[in-house]
């Protein structure tokens, strides 16, 4: 069993796709119409696993909202992505707008910051010790 595809809730796909790849460096990978009302949309880390990828999902429904915004208010992030140096890695995002909360911190076993996206969530930016 493998993990092909882990996804995001966004607000706006449009604007997701351009903060993961403007920002974050992340390249399209799909960009499918299923239908009149859904767009099948998933971008790829180019330092990441070949094959996995990162879908862009629309929150079409109240709970998904909902969802969101409890975990956003609770500062949870929803996803985490890994680096080798969360300190370089939060400058650039820093440089590049993004709003990265606060200085990386020694957590035990990893040293983590968290960054908005844009859309509504939180990501938790993960070094491994």
């Amino acid at each position: 069993m493998q993990i092909k595809v882990t996804s995001v809730m966004v607000d706006d796909q449009e604007k997701a796709l351009a903060f993961y790849t403007g920002k974050l460096g992340f390249r399209k990978m799909a960009d499918i119409q299923m239908g009149p009302s859904y767009r099948w949309l998933t971008v790829v880390s180019p330092e990441g696993i070949d094959g996995v990828e990162l879908s862009l999902d629309p929150m079409n429904m109240e709970a998904s909202r909902v969802y969101q915004k409890a975990l956003y208010d609770a500062n949870v992030p929803l996803n985490a992505f890994v680096t080798t140096d969360v300190e370089a890695e939060a400058r650039k995002l820093r440089e590049r707008g993004v709003v990265v909360r606060g200085e990386p911190v020694d957590m035990g076993p990893i040293k983590a910051v968290m960054f908005e996206d844009g859309c509504g969530n939180l990501i938790h930016l993960v070094q491994p010790l």
